[in-house]
């Protein structure tokens, strides 16, 4: 059996806990009658507060309880940003038509709010143009500095020089 998230009715411990429900005077009793007062209404005294002295403990329905719970937890889920990372590539001898045309496209993710991941790749003997994949990489930060800040410098990561953009915060 998973372990329950609160205590609830029987599983609570302490001697005296202080209830809060609806037509019953927010102030502490004896655990006895904080149980009778919730099976009186038919619903469960869940243990809110554990480490409040005494507990706080709320005569609620104990399963809508938890399902108002994980819908909370999804909304906040949802309302979280996801960054969504989009990769552009470039090799070590990209002309100039490709590199404007490569920075439309990163400068369009940077405004819908992606971050950018450019990595210039060397295929085979092109690994001696490192020089050339910085200049390049370096080039496009210069050209987009007005909407992006560079999150991580080139750097070499096997095959690959590796720069990072991230929008700038408005």
């Amino acid at each position: 059996m998973k372990e329950e998230p609160y205590k609830i009715n029987e599983h609570i411990r302490a001697q005296e806990v202080r209830v809060v429900a609806d037509g019953i005077e927010p102030k502490v009793y004896p655990l006895a009658q904080a149980l009778k007062f919730a099976e009186e209404q038919e619903l469960d005294l869940v243990e809110i507060s554990p480490n409040a002295v005494p507990p706080v403990c709320k005569i609620i329905d104990y399963k809508k309880f938890l399902y108002n719970q994980k819908k909370k937890q999804k909304e906040i889920k949802a309302k979280a940003q996801k960054i969504v990372i989009k990769e552009i590539r470039f090799g070590p001898n990209t002309d100039e038509h490709d590199f404007d045309f490569k920075t439309k496209h990163a400068r369009k993710f940077i405004e819908d709010g992606a971050k950018v991941k450019a990595f210039v790749f060397f295929k085979g003997r092109t690994i001696v143009f490192k020089d050339r994949g910085e200049i390049l990489l370096l080039k496009l930060a210069q050209e987009l500095e007005d909407i992006a800040t560079v999150e991580s410098m080139p750097k070499m990561e096997g095959k690959r020089m590796i720069m990072f953009l991230i929008p700038k915060k408005k």
